[in-house]
């Protein structure tokens, strides 16, 4: 490779990092794993001939699928024998980044787990085709698939997607009050208020990951939920501090124990009330918590 060629190559990549890093991030769950793939991605790019590439974002967006398709399936063995429930690893988002509506919704916690839901190839091309608009054709050339049986995916991924998704986008000012409520009733433990700020039908999904204290099921209602997070608050040994923040493009609160970063809560907020409370422990997964993680759709 030429050095002029070289050049015209890390500045295709620099250009694209974070489009890349969200399209491998959204088919993972896992920004560890996103990493490593954007690796890999990078080191087949640099032996492309880019003279005989039409489209770099493109081409860039293929090799990235192919690595995250082939790691999805060794993660899906690796999952078989995770503790408790599995939750993606959150990323701290820059605070605008819930204002686009499309990319705030495509990586919250919410959706994140509806996909997990999806076969890997369904997964992959719903995520091309509805947050990144690659055109089929792309698509088909990234999981090997004729256009027309990437269209029959999409389809399909798309209805199982909508049935399953959040149901309604709600207001900044509506997100930041419940987020509000939320942190002062759990601070003070104030029972009355946890009960007026969660929704009767709440979930909980914790992830401990079977390296700390969390539920191995997920936690229906509101009662169950408070019994959740104030046992757990009374069990620790310490002090306990929580800091609101924007987690996957939506609310959260992170929770610190002697200044240490403990846990996170993400929330699902809906007509003002919390509808999921996403509670990951696994030490593992809160590396991207301390600085923000750019995003991109395009």
């Amino acid at each position: 490779m030429t050095d002029h060629t070289g050049d015209q190559a890390t500045e295709a990549f620099v250009e694209h990092r974070n489009l890349l890093f969200t399209v491998a991030y959204e088919i993972l769950g896992s920004a560890a794993d996103a990493e490593d793939v954007l690796q890999e991605t990078w080191l087949r790019w640099v032996k492309v001939d880019l003279d005989q590439v039409r489209d770099q974002r493109a081409y860039l967006i293929r090799i990235t699928t192919r690595q995250s398709l082939n790691r999805l399936r060794t993660m899906q063995r690796r999952r078989e024998s995770y503790v408790g429930p599995w939750l993606p690893e959150p990323l701290r988002t820059a605070p605008d980044t819930a204002e686009d509506a499309d990319l705030a919704e495509s990586v919250s916690m919410a959706m994140m787990l509806v996909l997990e839901t999806l076969s890997p190839t369904e997964r992959a091309v719903f995520v091309l085709r509805e947050a990144f608009e690659v055109s089929y054709d792309e698509i088909a050339a990234a999981v090997d698939k004729s256009p027309a049986a990437v269209r029959q995916i999409a389809h399909r991924a798309r209805q199982h997607v909508d049935a399953r998704r959040p149901r309604k986008v709600v207001s900044a000012g509506e997100r930041r009050a419940a987020l509000d409520a939320f942190q002062r009733a759990v601070e003070t433990s104030d029972l009355q208020a946890l009960l007026q700020v969660l929704a009767p039908d709440v979930v909980v999904v914790s992830d401990g990951g079977g390296l700390k204290q969390a539920a191995l099921q997920p936690v229906f209602g509101a009662e169950k939920a408070i019994r959740l997070f104030v046992g757990s608050m009374q069990k620790v040994g310490g002090t306990l501090t929580t800091e609101p923040t924007v987690i996957n493009g939506g609310p959260a609160l992170v929770f610190r124990l002697d200044g240490e970063i403990d846990s996170v809560a993400a929330l699902r907020i809906e007509d003002a009330r919390v509808t999921g409370i996403y509670y990951v422990r696994n030490p593992e997964k809160l590396s991207r918590i301390e600085s923000e993680t750019p995003l991109a759709l395009h």
